[in-house]
C-alpha cells in the first residue's frame, strides 16, 4: 500500500494534484482533520484488500493542528508505516497572480494583502517541505506536465527528479526572460538570418542547424557549456534547488538560440536526476523583415 501526504501552498496546485492521483486510482480525501489522520491509516492498513493506495490533502486549513504532524510523522517512521509527503510550490508572484485571477481570498490574509498571507503561510508550512519526499514546484508547469510528474513517481515508479529544468530559447531585441536563472548569450555564432533561403526559417530546421554548427565554433561552445553544466546541476540538487530556467539567446530568437538550446537540451534529456522541457518563446516572431545584427 501506498500512502501519500499532498500538501504545499495554498495555489499551488495541491487540490489539481489529487484528483490526478483519484485518476490514478488513489482513494483520496482532501482536508481530513489531523487528529484523524491516525485512525485513517491504520483502518486503512488492515483492510489490504481493499483500499490499496490512498492519498491525504493537507493544508494550512488545519490550523494549529499542523503542530501535531511532526509527532504523528515520527511514530510512523517508527512503525515503519509506509507514508510519503508530496509539497507543491510555486513563486510567490505566481500565487499571487492565481489568486487575483480566481478572485479568491488567502486563507492567512485575513482581509489584508495576499503576499502577507502567504509570507505566514509558508512560515507554517516550512516543516512540512524540509519532511517532503517529493517538492513539485508547479510555476511553469501546465496541468498535462504536473500530471506527467506524479505519473513518473505514482504510476511508473521512475527515479524522482526534484530538479526541474527549463531550456530556454529568446531573442534579445525581446527583453531577456525576467525568470531566467542562467543566461547565455550565443549572438557570436554564423547567422543564418543574412542568408536568404534560411532567413524565414528556424533552428529546428537541419539546414538550419548547419549552417550554425559550422567551423566548429559552436561545438566548442557546447562543450564548455555542458561541462558546466555538469557541474553546476548536482549542486542545484543538492542545494534544493526545483526550478531552474537556462535562457540561450541570440538576436532574434529564431536561428541560434534555438539550435543551442536544442542541442542543450537532447543532451541532458534522459538524465535521471531532474525533469526538462524545452521552450522557444520568439521562435514565431521577427518576420517583420526588419534588419537584425
Amino acid at each position: 500500500m501506498r500512502l501519500v501526504i499532498v500538501t504545499g501552498m495554498s495555489g499551488a496546485g495541491k487540490t489539481q494534484a489529487l484528483k490526478m492521483l483519484e485518476d490514478m486510482g488513489f482513494y483520496c480525501v482532501d482536508n481530513l482533520p489531523i487528529p484523524l489522520i491516525e485512525t485513517f491509516a491504520e483502518l486503512t492498513l488492515k483492510n489490504p484488500q481493499g483500499i490499496q493506495n490512498a492519498a491525504l490533502g493537507i493544508d494550512i486549513r488545519s490550523g494549529e493542528d499542523l503542530s501535531v504532524l511532526n509527532r504523528i510523522f515520527d511514530e510512523w517512521s517508527r512503525n515503519r508505516v509506509p507514508f510519503e509527503i508530496l509539497f507543491l510550490d510555486a513563486g510567490d508572484e505566481i500565487l499571487i497572480k492565481r489568486y487575483k485571477e480566481t478572485r479568491r481570498a488567502h486563507p492567512l490574509a485575513a482581509g489584508g494583502r495576499i503576499d502577507s498571507g502567504i509570507k505566514k503561510e509558508r512560515g507554517k508550512l516550512a516543516f512540512l517541505k524540509e519532511e517532503a519526499d517529493y517538492i513539485i514546484d508547479t510555476s511553469k508547469l501546465l496541468t498535462k506536465e504536473l500530471r506527467q510528474e506524479l505519473e513518473k513517481i505514482f504510476m511508473k515508479h521512475e527515479s524522482y527528479r526534484n530538479l526541474y529544468i527549463t531550456i530556454l530559447s529568446f531573442g534579445f531585441k525581446y527583453g531577456i526572460p525576467s525568470d531566467a536563472d542562467l543566461v547565455f548569450d550565443v549572438r557570436f555564432l554564423p547567422n543564418p538570418y543574412y542568408v536568404d533561403e534560411l532567413k524565414n526559417r528556424t533552428g529546428e530546421e537541419k539546414a538550419v542547424r548547419d549552417y550554425v554548427m559550422q567551423h566548429g565554433t559552436a561545438d566548442l561552445f557546447l562543450n564548455k557549456l555542458y561541462d558546466m553544466l555538469e557541474f553546476l546541476l548536482p549542486n542545484y540538487v543538492l542545494e534544493g534547488k526545483n526550478q531552474l530556467v537556462i535562457a540561450i539567446g541570440c538576436t532574434g530568437g529564431k536561428h541560434r538560440s534555438v539550435t543551442i538550446a536544442k542541442a542543450v537540451y537532447e543532451k541532458f534529456r534522459s538524465r535521471a536526476e531532474f525533469g526538462i522541457k524545452i521552450e522557444h518563446r520568439d521562435i514565431d516572431k521577427d518576420n517583420t523583415g526588419k534588419k537584425v545584427v
